[in-house]
């Protein structure tokens, strides 16, 4: 595929390594001309030096025509008009990585649609949402990148007395607009079918909003799982995103950080985590905030020695397990030995994304989820792709196949057996692989 990338920064450059070595033609803009000149001395690429958000410029990359195109500079705002021009030239998808949480905020203004971008990535919320997935359940659906905050993903372990066990999914009676996503059991993990049943024991993932979700965990469940107790040291941006995350009645969050301003404004954001204002990086501290009863401890205070130090000293004292994010590659060998159980790189990270999204098609992304046949991919829906032409009841979609959710201009929905997928949409979809080329043929553009 062809790929053009704007920015040949430390993630630029990582990125542009690891899509050579995945034989993609690749070419890279950069107005720093020493930059240009070592990437064409180190990698097989072909390099533009100029700025990236200068139409000749894009022009002269090729964009026009290219399958993706990805503004990884460190300037938030040359990538967003980076990305947007390439997608308006001609580029079949446009991705852009920011820092300002205020690019990804709905709230104020939708950047992404308003911009006509596929993605807006930041390597803080992805860092966050792969821990989260680690203290989750690494076999549970990943959603927080589609859903853009709008639905929730449970986790909840059946207990031995539930009344539900041995009732096939379809008896259940879940509420509109929620969905079981996949079942774990022992090393499988599958879709929940109508015909499925839950056993004691078994994970669950439910999907759907996280108001109906909360209502419904107790009754699906007679026990949730064992109340998690996370400390995370650093409230930055990286600490935000997976607090909100996790935070709910039945993790208890507590967030470490030494600017009193940064904590003020996490506090006001946050519903259920508690905000201290303290040094994370001192044992004494550590000792008196009782991290050694911790479930999981992370670390993510933006200075990687740091994160391994205080990752040190929290395993010492007692946590359970030990996350941190650590960015320098050099360190990658280290980590473990140290007694660091998950080291979380923000470039491998923005990489693995990136190579979820180069794909043939209608396939916006995709993610095989760890120890199982299970995949989780985006479909852009075509103009008359048979999955527009009947209710989903009436589809007859390949088994091992599921819709979870719908994204429609703004709105995020988990469909009904009555909805109908449009021209248009972006559908979250859960499929085995046995079952993923016949899944494919309901989504190609009518010939």
């Amino acid at each position: 595929m062809r790929v053009v990338i704007l920015g040949a920064g430390t993630v630029g450059t990582w990125v542009a390594d690891l899509l050579c070595q995945h034989r993609h033609s690749v070419v890279v803009v950069d107005q720093n001309p020493e930059h240009t000149r070592r990437l064409n001395d180190e990698l097989d690429v072909a390099v533009v030096t100029g700025s990236a958000s200068q139409a000749s410029v894009l022009f002269q990359a090729g964009v026009i025509g290219s399958d993706i195109c990805l503004g990884l500079t460190g300037i938030d705002e040359v990538n967003i008009i980076g990305a947007s021009m390439a997608k308006a030239m001609g580029a079949s998808r446009a991705m852009a990585r920011v820092y300002a949480p205020v690019f990804r905020d709905l709230s104020t203004f939708d950047y992404q649609r308003h911009f006509r971008i596929d993605r807006l990535l930041s390597l803080e919320h992805l860092s966050a949402v792969e821990m989260a997935h680690y203290i989750r359940n690494p076999g549970s659906v990943i959603m927080e990148n589609f859903s853009r905050g709008e639905l929730e993903v449970q986790d909840v372990i059946v207990h031995e007395k539930s009344h539900l066990i041995g009732k096939p999914l379809k008896e259940l009676k879940l509420p509109v607009g929620v969905r079981v996503g996949s079942i774990n059991r022992g090393e499988r993990t599958w879709i929940g079918g109508a015909e499925d049943a839950v056993e004691a024991g078994d994970r669950v993932t439910l999907i759907g909003q996280r108001e109906k979700l909360e209502d419904l965990v107790d009754k699906f469940v007679v026990k949730s799982g064992a109340h998690q107790r996370v400390v995370i040291a650093g409230a930055g941006e990286t600490g935000y995103h997976l607090a909100r995350i996790l935070e709910s009645s039945r993790t208890s969050v507590l967030l470490m950080e030494h600017s009193r301003d940064r904590c003020e404004f996490i506090a006001a954001h946050l519903k259920h985590a508690t905000v201290v204002h303290v040094d994370a990086t001192r044992r004494a501290v550590l000792e008196e905030e009782r991290v050694g009863a911790a479930d999981v401890f992370v670390a993510c205070t933006g200075d990687d020695e740091n994160n391994i130090m205080a990752g040190v000293e929290a395993r010492e004292i007692g946590a359970k397990a030990i996350m941190a994010v650590v960015g320098r590659p050099d360190y990658a060998e280290v980590v473990n030995k140290l007694g660091i159980d998950v080291a979380v790189s923000p470039r491998d990270v923005m990489a693995k994304q990136v190579l979820s999204m180069v794909n043939p098609g209608p396939i916006l992304s995709r993610m095989a989820l760890r120890g199982s046949e299970l995949n989780v991919i985006e479909v852009d829906v075509p103009a008359g792709a048979r999955a527009t032409t009947q209710r989903l009841a009436e589809l007859q979609l390949p088994p091992k196949c599921l819709v979870a959710a719908l994204l429609r201009e703004d709105f995020v929905t988990v469909p009904g057996p009555n909805d109908r997928i449009q021209q248009g949409d972006t559908a979250l979809i859960l499929v085995e692989n046995s079952s993923l080329a016949a899944m494919l043929e309901f989504f190609q553009a009518d010939r």
